[in-house]
């Protein structure tokens, strides 16, 4: 998983001045701010803000939020700092350094050392996926700010024969901003009745009955196929997706997300158009679990029914 220049390991604490062995180690003591001599100075706020990297706005900041608090200040309002503070400092300097909200560095002050690391490395988990989404969406607008050009670079269109499929299904007409929970929930819905029809046999599917968008309600219908044969009269949705040659492409976690996903459907509606076929409803075909992969990872196939 790509990472941006911006470590969580030896150079970035070194230029913090963390690190025993390091040239600010030498010139200001250990790494936990104490001098050689162990003794924990009452340090002054232009001495603090020197050796923390920290500028003396940013302290009178970080002293009204209580992230960072001085250990003295007397009736004139000076404020004292004390040396082991200067740990501190240095990993506040060390977190924002990754963007990190001051709401987050106070979570991890606030905590232990494993719960603290815990959150720091929740923060990046969720800073990734952003990265994944947003290099995806500005693949997106590139291709529709070139009025379409180079939009099979990104892709690659394939095709294959699906065999006929006894699937449960759930339709819903449905707006965007609705649509992902919705999903979720009625592909729960349809793997829990699954088990009495005989078991899930084959990836969920998504059939996009027409457009849906801010404006645009569909309709949508969730797709699970099961092993159970047809039973016209049962009390359950269920029919038969008939066998069909359909034309795809497989696209990342990152990549589902709207709009961009929209790109995908424009890449295959164009091969389909470029090579005189007529699609039917488009699907999503999601065959990995979604929540427990990483937004780099394949996830779902957009697949258009080839119908001539």
């Amino acid at each position: 998983m790509g990472r941006p220049a911006v470590g969580l390991t030896l150079p970035l604490g070194q230029a913090a001045g963390w690190g025993a062995s390091g040239p600010n180690a030498r010139r200001e003591g250990r790494w936990d701010g104490m001098g050689h001599d162990g003794a924990d100075r009452l340090l002054s706020i232009g001495e603090f803000s020197r050796r923390s990297r920290l500028s003396l706005k940013a302290l009178r900041l970080y002293e009204r939020l209580g992230l960072l608090a001085p250990d003295r200040v007397d009736a004139t309002g000076y404020r004292r700092y004390r040396e082991r503070q200067l740990a501190t400092a240095r990993l506040v300097v060390m977190l924002r350094r990754l963007d990190m909200p001051l709401a987050r560095v106070a979570e991890v002050l606030a905590a232990s050392g494993p719960r603290a690391a815990e959150v720091v490395g929740d923060y990046w988990d969720e800073t990734e996926r952003r990265f994944a989404s947003q290099r995806t969406l500005v693949a997106h607008l590139r291709i529709r700010l070139m009025g379409g050009e180079g939009r099979y670079d990104m892709y690659e269109v394939k095709q294959r024969d699906v065999p006929d499929q006894v699937v449960l299904t759930e339709q819903r007409h449905i707006l965007v901003p609705e649509l992902s929970g919705w999903l979720g929930e009625a592909m729960d819905r349809l793997q829990k009745t699954a088990q009495g029809f005989g078991g899930v046999v084959g990836p969920g599917f998504v059939i996009f009955y027409g457009e849906v968008s801010e404006d645009s309600d569909g309709p949508v219908e969730v797709c699970l196929p099961v092993g159970a044969p047809l039973e016209p009269a049962s009390a359950v949705a269920m029919r038969l997706e008939a066998a069909h040659r359909e034309a795809y492409v497989r696209i990342t976690k990152a990549q589902v997300e709207y709009p961009q996903i929209l790109s995908a459907y424009d890449a295959v509606s164009q091969w389909l158009a470029a090579n005189n076929l007529t699609p039917g409803p488009p699907r999503e075909v999601y065959f990995a679990d979604f929540q427990a992969v990483a937004p780099t990872d394949e996830v779902c196939d957009i697949a258009f029914p080839i119908l001539s």
